[in-house]
């Protein structure tokens, strides 16, 4: 039996959306720009689907412009929105903890004459509010912060940075990577008050190759992509239509299963944090908050020695974010844990497919792993 927990790297493409891809691809196949039946066909597609992710993030369809990934989403509200600000001054507030899409943005802004305060994160791993309003200058224009982090599952209160920076009479845009967010933890876009949020579609079911970024009404963000005159000329390139539809089939789906899914999720995750925690007398767990997310660590093993055992079983996980490719941790190093904590830490990530069984399974393994293999010297 396959065991699959490596969700927040990616996620099943659920049969909904899988066949919303195939039917755009082998049937609604025109182009959106092009005006014949068919062109126009694809258009309408590409219309629902966006109506459909809209509703499900509880924003305006008008707000939303599809992009191909979280990473392109955090390069372009970063970048453009930094840029858009820069004659009211270029301080930029962002986290230790964030994704890499966000950081080497933060580092080509630092090369172009911005300076981005990057604050500690939390016990849990995430950011507070009063860290935002300390850090904030007269020349703070933007202010970018991730909602769930990817690694940890620690939460950072998105609507409570917000209420700072209009307390403090900031004009700092605000934008949150929700990619680890969206229909993981409740929010709504336009309550939120993030004039940015970045979501992808691969973690909630969807294909990769798609996703969104969200720009409220009335920001004149510039394009990051030019050329037509697509996403209402916002963002251009031919609409990647099989992955627009299957988005939309995956959002309206995992909307109406969002509150059996969460509750589904934190139960999986309690239960494994209680069994190995009656098992384990060393096992530690890292940050948490977000029901899909447990991150823990077996100090003094090594991730990859624990991540091949689990894996010569079928059973799939993570030491860290799937963009690493190696190398320690920067959030687990950013929480201040030691080097042995870091080096034995796993990730392990639930979706709404996952089974109490595969749960049972992934315990009994990870125990008979601590107990055969040897602690690294």
């Amino acid at each position: 039996m396959e065991c699959y927990f490596d969700n927040a790297a990616t996620t099943r493409v659920c049969p909904e959306a899988a066949q919303a891809a195939m039917q755009m691809m082998t049937e609604n196949y025109g182009n959106p720009s092009a005006t014949y039946t068919l062109g126009r066909n694809a258009k309408a597609a590409v219309d629902q689907a966006r109506k459909q992710v809209a509703d499900a993030l509880g924003c305006k369809p008008e707000n939303l412009y599809y992009t191909s990934c979280g990473s392109e989403g955090d390069n372009w509200a970063i970048l453009s929105g930094a840029h858009m600000m820069h004659r009211h001054g270029k301080h930029i507030i962002s986290s230790q903890v964030e994704h890499d899409a966000v950081r080497r943005s933060l580092d080509a802004l630092e090369k172009e004459g911005y300076t981005v305060t990057r604050l500690a994160p939390n016990a849990l791993g995430g950011i507070d509010a009063e860290q935002v309003a300390e850090a904030l200058r007269p020349d703070t224009v933007l202010v970018s912060l991730m909602m769930v982090n990817n690694e940890t599952g620690a939460i950072t209160d998105i609507a409570a940075v917000a209420r700072a920076l209009k307390k403090a009479g900031s004009e700092a845009l605000l934008h949150t990577d929700a990619v680890q967010g969206f229909l993981k933890v409740p929010f709504r876009a336009d309550k939120l008050g993030a004039d940015l949020i970045t979501i992808s579609g691969h973690k909630i079911h969807a294909p990769k190759g798609i996703g969104a970024l969200y720009i409220r009404s009335g920001l004149k963000l510039p394009p990051y992509i030019l050329g037509g005159g697509q996403e209402r000329g916002m963002r251009a390139g031919t609409e990647a239509t099989p992955q627009i539809a299957a988005f939309g089939a995956a959002a309206e789906l995992g909307k109406k299963q969002m509150p059996q899914a969460l509750e589904h999720m934190t139960q999986l995750r309690d239960h494994i944090r209680s069994t190995l925690s009656a098992e384990l007398a060393d096992v530690q767990f890292i940050g948490g908050g977000a029901p899909h997310i447990l991150s823990l660590s077996l100090p003094g093993y090594r991730s990859e020695v624990l991540m091949n055992y689990l894996e010569a079983q079928n059973i799939y996980t993570s030491k860290s974010s799937a963009c690493k490719k190696g190398g320690r941790s920067h959030v687990l190093e950013a929480m201040g844990l030691p080097a042995r904590v870091i080096d034995g830490a796993l990730r392990i990530s639930f979706s709404r497919y996952t089974t109490l069984e595969e749960a049972d399974m992934l315990c009994q393994t990870l125990i008979r792993a601590h107990d055969s293999l040897f602690p690294a010297l």
